[in-house]
């Protein structure tokens, strides 16, 4: 369990990294207002999954 929730969690900030990316490069070219903010909210949901798999591998390991 704790191999699974370590990659689990690199997967997770990445996948934060990439939306929150993609959404700055979106706002800086100035394409859709909607898609940006569409972005921003994947982030935050994405975060918040990130923080309870690092919980869980924290807990996991302690």
């Amino acid at each position: 369990m704790q191999y699974f929730l370590y990659h689990a969690t690199t997967v997770a900030v990445f996948a934060v990294l990439f939306v929150l990316l993609w959404g700055l490069w979106n706002m800086m070219r100035g394409s859709s207002p909607n898609l940006s903010q569409k972005l921003m909210r994947w982030r935050v949901g994405l975060q918040f999954v990130a923080i309870l798999i690092i919980l869980a591998y924290v807990i996991v390991t302690h």
